[in-house]
């Protein structure tokens, strides 16, 4: 994904790293533990392999997730959560919470249509239950005072 220059703000820098549909769908599929390439792939229909290699690559640059090649052919690469990653389970959790609370969830099509109930929701037998993470609070950098530079006298505007 592409990367704009930011405000500063953290909500900004936060939506810049997640703000994509499928960021928070691969967090939930590697929760219960790590999965090959193809697997989340499968998981994640109807996500393009294009798609979901370049934000295994992004997620993976945004130290999220590990990527362990255990070489061979063909290819074996794993792709596990990381404990940056796993600071987003809290996050995960409220959405899935949102979601079930908005009535988004459509649980019976997905049982339909793939045979199952996606592995954190309630519905499931075997629910992956999401851990809690401690409460990380980072210490807030002292910001340099930037004074703004406002003018004294706005320019007058030309129409032609």
């Amino acid at each position: 994904m592409k990367r704009r220059e930011l405000d500063g703000c953290p909500i900004t820098g936060a939506l810049q790293m997640l703000g994509d549909k499928w960021t928070m769908l691969v967090v939930r599929e590697l929760v219960s533990g790590p999965r090959r390439t193809m697997e989340l792939l499968n998981s994640l229909f109807p996500i393009s392999s294009r798609t979901l290699v370049g934000r295994l690559r992004d997620m993976e640059k945004d130290s999220f997730i590990e990527r362990t090649d255990f070489g061979g052919n063909p290819p074996h690469i794993e792709y596990s959560l990381t404990e940056r990653g796993r600071l987003l389970l809290p996050l995960l959790d409220s959405l899935r919470q949102l979601g079930l609370v908005l009535g988004c969830n459509e649980c019976a099509d997905r049982k339909i249509r793939l045979g199952s109930y996606c592995e954190p929701c309630p519905l499931n037998e075997n629910a992956i239950v999401i851990p809690p993470v401690p409460e990380v609070r980072p210490v807030p950098e002292a910001r340099p005072v930037v004074p703004t530079h406002r003018r004294e006298k706005d320019d007058s505007i030309v129409l032609l």
